[in-house]
């Protein structure tokens, strides 16, 4: 029984983009007593993998924490398996703000000693004297409360672009972090103020708010469900919503607009922006904002010496990487020197720098997948795999790294020959004015 992804992120993009199923993003997590987590691992891999559930999800002697995407049919079969676990039963399942059909690529199932990193020995304090919860509708009442501290629990990168007006953003890079210098920044408030705190999904403050709670701290709340829920009651009651900007996401899109004021700034010019990206050069991988200008003059790096090597031939780009870990580091690596507008903790602004632009949905078909792109030139080539291809068509070039750009083909070139059409399994170059990589896809636009 196949237990692990035999397909690579590309082949699984590609095979996406041909079914034609619209998929939900989705997330939830569950404190619980499992007794074998590798076989519940196991076991969870062999009936989603069946239902072609991608996603990144931790299990634990503690529970587990799930961030997935499944076709829109299967959402019912999946949530009665999850109801055949007693623990999950009836589970709340945070639908994501926005949806995207490549959110995830792959499905990871990891056995972890927690299923959120919080360097905290449960042992020495109850965890299920958590703190209360609260509704959209609650949370703002309480946000309103002179006496009200709202934190909000997330790192650095991610209160950045979006956070509730008002709350103190911990200049941290992991969630262990923020817990000691919470506790010593508001040790004077044990007893007269009401602590109030917030994240993504809810599943840090679960475990935040009894551990305040055991520090002394008399009067804790926490946001329901997390920015996710508290965004869907805001939008089915009419509620006002508090929280402004993006609320980051870890997943191919790195976050989902809750309302169109932009808060945050590209790091390499100061444009406002609120697009997170990963500089281009593999060997780097840094974790920041970017605008679509920045992205085009430095082909989706961070800096000139990173776009010096992505123009570098593929073997000594592989020699640079060899031996780096970066793992956990890419988001540390979010503060680096050479991002020149980059603002944490307390230089984060609550006043919008902007307002974004209504984005419309584009429909488009899969024709092909990147070969080469000839970087003297300015040349991309494509190998036509499905549909044709003509001369005047408007087309877009999708990629993790590229985003998606569009333009229309005004020239290309079939076969080393110029020419007016392309079939499937023709070979085609134009100029493009930005870097294209093998893992980008080419979409003709229909509408």
């Amino acid at each position: 029984m196949q237990l692990f992804n035999t397909l690579s992120a590309e082949e699984r993009a590609e095979l996406i983009e041909q079914s034609g199923k619209q998929r939900l993003t989705l997330s939830f997590y569950a404190y619980a007593h499992i007794q074998d987590p590798q076989q519940f691992r196991d076991d969870l891999f062999k009936a989603w993998n069946q239902l072609e559930v991608l996603g990144r999800i931790y299990v634990a002697k503690e529970g587990i924490n799930a961030q997935l995407s499944l076709p829109a049919d299967n959402f019912y079969t999946f949530k009665d398996h999850l109801d055949t676990y007693p623990f999950m039963k009836d589970i709340r399942l945070n639908v994501a703000v926005e949806q995207d059909d490549l959110s995830f690529l792959k499905l990871t199932i990891k056995v972890r000693s927690k299923i959120v990193a919080d360097g905290l020995n449960d042992d020495t304090f109850d965890v299920t004297n958590k703190g209360v919860h609260l509704k959209a509708n609650e949370f703002n009442s309480m946000l309103s409360d002179p006496n009200t501290i709202v934190v909000d629990m997330r790192n650095h990168y991610e209160s950045e672009i979006g956070h509730f007006v008002g709350a103190i953003k911990p200049d941290v890079d992991t969630f262990r972090e923020s817990l000691p210098i919470i506790e010593n920044q508001l040790a004077e408030h044990k007893d007269d103020k009401n602590l109030l705190m917030y994240c993504t999904g809810g599943i840090r403050c679960e475990k935040a708010s009894a551990f305040f709670k055991h520090k002394g701290f008399k009067n804790v709340y926490q946001l329901e469900g997390g920015i996710i829920e508290y965004t869907r009651q805001v939008k089915a009651e009419g509620i006002e919503s508090k929280f402004i900007g993006k609320n980051f996401v870890f997943d191919h899109r790195l976050g989902e607009r809750i309302t169109d004021d932009i808060v945050s700034q590209c790091h390499q010019c100061g444009k406002p922006c609120d697009n997170h990206t990963n500089c281009a050069n593999e060997a780097c991988h840094l974790l920041f904002i970017q605008c679509d200008d920045c992205k085009a003059a430095s082909e989706n790096c961070c800096s000139e010496a990173c776009q010096d090597v992505i123009h570098m031939p593929e073997e000594e780009q592989k020699a640079l990487r060899r031996g780096i870990m970066n793992g956990n580091m890419i988001f540390k690596k979010g503060k680096s020197d050479r991002l020149t507008y980059k603002k944490t903790g307390d230089a984060v602004t609550s006043t919008p720098l902007a307002k974004a632009k209504t984005v419309k949905k584009v429909r488009k078909v899969l024709v092909g997948k990147g070969d080469h792109y000839f970087t003297k030139a300015s040349i991309a080539q494509f190998t036509i795999e499905n549909h044709e291809l003509n001369a005047g068509d408007k087309i877009m070039i999708v990629g993790p790294s590229t985003g998606e750009q569009e333009l229309v083909l005004n020239k290309m070139f079939v076969n080393g020959k110029e020419g007016t059409t392309a079939v499937k399994g023709d070979r085609v170059t134009f100029e493009v004015p930005f870097r294209i990589r093998l893992s980008d896809k080419l979409f003709k636009v229909t509408e």
